[in-house]
């Protein structure tokens, strides 16, 4: 289906507004960069001071790239469950996912006192919470998937993943209840999310898996506008239920389970960007809400990112807590204007 002359239009300048924030995320902060002087790093220029060339590309840079690539994962996730369940509340985190990184580091940072010291010193390490995230996710991952092999139903294996996130969530409580403040104190940080501090290898790593989800997310693209119609006519119309269910949920383990695993849970935008999509570009074919929702995902976190900066300020506030803010408004408009229309 080709595109309208709007939606056309209205891509170029989600386009140009992604690039202006990109530069506008990078030049504020505790100390203020100029965009020319930004633009000037960019393409391998001589900026005018010499530090701000080591906050450009030691700081700076690397999360703003972080933040386009969290954005623009969790934003495909929240489509992708959004469709397959068909719940306008669907999230990237329905199964149980975020419960399962939790866990995983709520083990290493809650649990770590029983561990030898050189162990536990290096599940403390950003790649040992890294490592326990991904494992808590991909076990959540396994039994999802080895419960959708036996359930026909789809909105069973939603109440499946709520349960696991449920049952995941008990035993993190149990553990926190058990654990000092201090190290209390830290899991409590982590699960605020955090885009910063990630180096280059962590971020290439998350690249390839964003990548390598996306790209299964666009294979089902024909699969989801068939869908929108029910599963039976998917059926109808030769489509391969089961595969495509298979896929839709491997795509969305893939970029939330990775972005949970460096970046922390971070809410609501995988929740708010489809929607906002959506009333946009005022269309349910996901060829357009594909790509709609991989830039407004990226704008949108650009734009949480910039704001919890605090400019001109040595403050950084939580990101979770800037992404609830712009969230939850949308979330509750949104089904304002459902029972009204």
């Amino acid at each position: 289906m080709p595109l309208t002359k709007k939606q056309n239009f209205l891509f170029i300048i989600l386009l140009l507004v992604m690039v202006f924030l990109f530069l506008v995320n990078i030049s504020l902060g505790s100390v203020s960069i100029p965009i020319k002087e930004v633009v000037n790093g960019l393409l391998s220029q001589k900026m005018s001071k010499e530090s701000w060339e080591i906050i450009l590309w030691n700081f700076r840079f690397p999360k703003a790239i972080t933040a386009i690539l969290v954005g623009i994962g969790l934003s495909m996730s929240g489509l992708l469950m959004q469709t397959l369940f068909r719940n306008p509340l669907a999230g990237p985190y329905v199964l149980g996912l975020s419960s399962g990184a939790s866990l995983g580091v709520a083990f290493i940072i809650l649990g770590t006192g029983f561990l030898p010291t050189f162990i536990s010193s290096f599940f403390l390490s950003n790649y040992g919470l890294v490592l326990a995230s991904s494992l808590g996710s991909f076990l959540v991952l396994m039994a999802v998937l080895l419960v959708s092999q036996k359930l026909k139903d789809t909105m069973a294996i939603l109440i499946v993943g709520l349960m696991f996130g449920s049952f995941t969530s008990a035993i993190v409580s149990v553990l926190s209840y058990f654990t000092s403040a201090e190290k209390l104190q830290k899991f409590t940080f982590w699960s605020m999310g955090s885009i910063s501090n990630l180096s280059w290898n962590e971020i290439s790593l998350l690249s390839f898996f964003v990548i390598i989800g996306i790209g299964i997310s666009f294979m089902v693209i024909k699969p989801l506008n068939a869908l929108l119609l029910g599963e039976k006519y998917a059926q109808s119309i030769g489509i391969n239920y089961k595969k495509t269910r298979f896929l839709i949920i491997m795509a969305t383990s893939i970029l939330a389970g990775s972005i949970t695993a460096f970046a922390g849970p971070i809410a609501f935008i995988g929740l708010a960007v489809p929607h906002m999509a959506k009333l946009l570009f005022q269309t349910s074919n996901h060829f357009v809400l594909f790509w709609s929702t991989l830039l407004l995902g990226a704008i949108v976190m650009l734009c949480c990112d910039t704001i919890a900066q605090v400019p001109g300020n040595d403050i950084t506030l939580p990101i979770n807590a800037i992404t609830s803010v712009i969230g939850a408004p949308v979330v509750i408009w949104l089904l304002v204007r459902k029972k009204r229309f």
